[in-house]
C-alpha cells in the first residue's frame, strides 16, 4: 500500500511538471531589448514622433506632443542633440556649458502644436500630424507639410502647406500614427482605453482652404490604438507600434490594405520598453523605437525574437 501511494505521489508530480512545462512553452515570448541610447535634452520632454531625416546619415527628427511650441528637434540614433554649427557658440544641446543657453530646437514658422502625434518624411517634405483628439471634440485636425532643412546650417523650418482633414465617421478618432507612401499620407486612428480597432485612412486630396475627407481603407481589431508607424525605405514593410507591441506588415499584394496584409507581432516586455511612442527605420533591416521615457531601442530585424500571437 505504501509503495502504491509513493508511486501515485510521484506520478502526480510528474504530471504536474509536464503541465507546468507545457504552460511555460505555450507562454507568449516577450521582447525585452535593452536601450541603445537615451535623449537627455530637457526640451524634448513629451516625445510623440520620430523619423529618419531624408538624405542625411544618422539624423532623426523628433517632436513633442500637445502643450509644446511649434518646433522639431534633430538627434542622432543614440539620442545626442544636433545643433546648427554656428549656434554652438551660444547654445548647448545636452550637457550645460558655462555662458551658454539650452538649445530649444528648430522653430516651425506658421504652425501651431495643438496635439502633434507623429512625424514622417519623403524626398520632398517633413509631415507633421496634428491629429491628437483624445476627447473626440477637435475639429481643427490636419497635417503640416514643412520644408526639409539642414540641421547643421538652419535654425528653423517653414510650413509649405497645411492640409485640414476630416473623417467619414461623425466622431474623429485619436490618430497617433502617420506614414507616407509614394507621397500619399496615411493615418492610423484608434482611441486608447477602449476596444476600438485600429483604422487606416488615406489622404487623397490636397485642399488647403477646406477639409480633406479621409478615405477609410482598412482596419484591424487586434492592433488597438497605434502610437507610431513607419514605412521602410524600400517600401516593403510597415512597422506599427502600440503600447503592447510591434507589428511588421508586408506590403499588400494588391491595393493598400496594409492592416490586413501578412504580419508578424512582437509583444513588448513593458517593464523594459515601458510606453513606446514612435518607430522609424534606420535602414531596410534596422528599426529605431523610442518611448515616452526617452529611451531609444535600435533593433535589427534579424535579431528579433520569434513572433508572438496577437
Amino acid at each position: 500500500m505504501l509503495c502504491s501511494r509513493v508511486s501515485n505521489h510521484f506520478s502526480g508530480l510528474a504530471v504536474l511538471a509536464l503541465l507546468v512545462s507545457a504552460t511555460a512553452t505555450a507562454a507568449e515570448p516577450l521582447w525585452a531589448p535593452q536601450p541603445t541610447g537615451r535623449i537627455v535634452s530637457p526640451p524634448i520632454g513629451a516625445l510623440t514622433g520620430l523619423v529618419k531625416g531624408p538624405g542625411r546619415a544618422n539624423t532623426f527628427w523628433a517632436i513633442n506632443g500637445s502643450g509644446d511650441s511649434a518646433r522639431i528637434f534633430a538627434i542622432t540614433e543614440d539620442g545626442k542633440s544636433i545643433l546648427p554649427t554656428y549656434s554652438k557658440f551660444s547654445s548647448y544641446g545636452d550637457e550645460p556649458e558655462q555662458g551658454k543657453q539650452q538649445w530649444q530646437g528648430f522653430e516651425v514658422l506658421n504652425a501651431k502644436n495643438v496635439d502633434w502625434q507623429d512625424i514622417s518624411a519623403d524626398a520632398n517634405y517633413l509631415y507633421l500630424a496634428d491629429t491628437g483628439n483624445a476627447d473626440g471634440k477637435r475639429r481643427d485636425l490636419g497635417i503640416y507639410l514643412i520644408s526639409k532643412i539642414d540641421p547643421t546650417a538652419s535654425t528653423r523650418s517653414a510650413v509649405i502647406q497645411f492640409l485640414p482633414v476630416t473623417y467619414p465617421e461623425p466622431k474623429a478618432p485619436d490618430a497617433g500614427s502617420l506614414f507616407v507612401d509614394h507621397g500619399t499620407p496615411y493615418l492610423i486612428g484608434g482611441n486608447r482605453g477602449n476596444a476600438a480597432a485600429a483604422t487606416l485612412y488615406r489622404l487623397d486630396t490636397r485642399n488647403t482652404d477646406q477639409p480633406n475627407l479621409l478615405a477609410k481603407i482598412d482596419s484591424n481589431a487586434a492592433i488597438g490604438a497605434a502610437t507610431g508607424a513607419g514605412l521602410s525605405p524600400d517600401g516593403k514593410t510597415l512597422a506599427v507600434v502600440t503600447l503592447e507591441g510591434l507589428w511588421l506588415f508586408e506590403r499588400p499584394q494588391n491595393g493598400d490594405h496594409w492592416l490586413s496584409a501578412p504580419a508578424k507581432h512582437y509583444a513588448f516586455d513593458r517593464s523594459v520598453l515601458k510606453q513606446v511612442e514612435a518607430v522609424t527605420w534606420i535602414d531596410d533591416a534596422t528599426l529605431l523605437l523610442v518611448n515616452q521615457q526617452r529611451d531609444l531601442f535600435k533593433a535589427r530585424l534579424a535579431d528579433l525574437p520569434p513572433p508572438s500571437q496577437p
